[in-house]
């Protein structure tokens, strides 16, 4: 769950900067082949427009106003995916569950894989934990997965950073 979770974050991060990260039918292969999407044969210019798609509905679950708005959408989105939940050892990783149906396209793969992890979500009432980053030049999305659920940027390496940086360079200004 927690790789699926990670997989919908960068899917929907691929469309916060420019140029977007899912242009053309190579950005995608790149996308299956870094995120490890298993089952994929071939990617197509129709693969890529339905993962578009389906980035946009992701994004809308993650910036919904509230929970019920949030399982709204998201019950839209899986009740057109087939699911068929399979266990599954490949490519290292251990024992883990696929949700899936055989020949699944690279859209409906996502769709299944990524939409249960974020039931999952929703179920244990962590909707708070889907997050959009707080630098004001930044639209990434991001799970909290803090104890405290404190966290506000992306990365702390890149936003977090910069947002403290500026943050004390105006209190010394202040202070001048």
């Amino acid at each position: 769950m927690v790789y699926s979770l990670a997989t919908v974050v960068d899917l929907i991060n691929t469309g916060a900067d420019e140029p977007d990260g899912l242009a053309e039918v190579g950005d995608l292969e790149e996308f299956v082949r870094r995120r490890e999407v298993s089952g994929v044969e071939a990617v197509t210019s129709r693969d890529l427009g339905e993962v578009r798609a389906l980035r946009e509905e992701f994004h809308a679950v993650f910036t919904a106003p509230d929970q019920p708005a949030a399982v709204g959408l998201l019950n839209t989105l899986l009740q057109r995916t087939r699911i068929t939940p399979h266990l599954a050892e490949h490519d290292g990783h251990p024992l883990h569950v696929h949700y899936f149906a055989p020949g699944a396209s690279v859209a409906e793969h996502l769709a299944a894989d990524c939409g249960v992890a974020l039931a999952h979500v929703l179920v244990e009432n962590e909707r708070d934990r889907l997050r959009t980053c707080a630098a004001p030049d930044c639209s990434h999305v991001f799970v909290d997965e803090s104890r405290n659920r404190s966290r506000v940027y992306c990365d702390s390496r890149t936003c977090g950073n910069r947002m403290h940086v500026a943050a004390y360079r105006a209190r010394r200004r202040d202070a001048s």
